[in-house]
């Protein structure tokens, strides 16, 4: 399987579909969204994972119970079992015919497909890579964290053989300490609020460059209060003008965009050609 660096060589600009393109009856972090956002045009699919309170892993945002299953608990607190029997909510809150899928059930759908964005896992690293190992999946694998002390040891003791991407928030000090480890230090997330933000500065961007790094951005949106890419976002691409929100990021030097919009970031990026 190609890297996302060589990817990016490749095809030019590449999109990450975050948690698949969910909607209507179709919620987010299944296997129905994903394959949704590949049938899109995404390159990277973006996906959060958790493990059940007696060791299997499944693909779940935790904390978003409320919205997605109806229900204020912790998910993680239930058995494989348990939440086998759990059945996903739309839009609407109203039950849909899909349950949370397995770590090893999208391993098996993806192998040999495309990169995998493994997010909001770094505590269970050790058997996340138990699965990966298992379905000899290493290179189709891109796993994200926060650089903080724990979180690096946690990767270079359990995940030196996939692609790692810290997240830099506002300003980068820790690629120095990244690149003294055995860490697979393929590129950065950077989150910044505003333009004038360390790590958009064109003489950060060019380094990272010259050091072989891509850089990913977010067009998406948690909330509108938190901006993650300067207001450079899929809402002001789609209510106002592309060029404002994917276009810029694509001028400023952007590798990977990640957005809840597959369908329409590809057809902008395609239309830049």
């Amino acid at each position: 399987m190609r890297s996302v660096a060589e990817l990016r060589k490749e095809k030019g600009i590449l999109v990450a579909a975050h948690r698949g393109t969910a909607g209507g009856n179709i919620p987010p972090n299944t296997i129905a969204a994903f394959d949704i956002a590949l049938k899109e045009g995404a390159d990277i699919l973006e996906m959060d994972l958790f493990q059940s309170a007696d060791g299997e892993i499944f693909v779940f945002h935790t904390g978003m119970e409320p919205a997605y299953l109806d229900r204020h608990f912790k998910v993680e607190t239930l058995t494989a079992e348990e939440i086998r029997r759990l059945c996903l909510c739309n839009v609407d809150l109203e039950e849909t015919f899909l349950h949370l899928n397995t770590f090893d059930e999208v391993l098996e759908h993806y192998k040999n497909k495309c990169i995998l964005n493994l997010d909001r896992c770094i505590h269970i690293v050790e058997n996340i890579m138990k699965a990966v190992d298992r379905h000899n999946m290493s290179d189709q694998i891109l796993l994200k964290s926060d650089p903080s002390e724990k979180s690096l040891e946690l990767v270079e003791r359990y995940a030196p053989t996939v692609d790692y991407m810290p997240v830099f928030m506002e300003e980068d000090r820790e690629s120095s300490k990244i690149e003294g480890r055995k860490i697979r230090y393929a590129g950065a997330e950077l989150v910044f609020r505003s333009e004038n933000s360390p790590v958009v500065q064109d003489s950060y961007i060019d380094a990272m460059h010259k050091k072989g790094k891509f850089l990913w951005a977010n067009a998406l949106l948690y909330s509108s209060r938190v901006p993650l890419s300067a207001g450079h976002s899929d809402d002001i691409s789609l209510m106002d003008d592309p060029r404002k929100g994917w276009g810029w990021l694509v001028d400023k030097g952007f590798d990977v965009i990640q957005t809840d919009w597959t369908h329409h970031c590809v057809s902008y990026l395609k239309s830049r050609v």
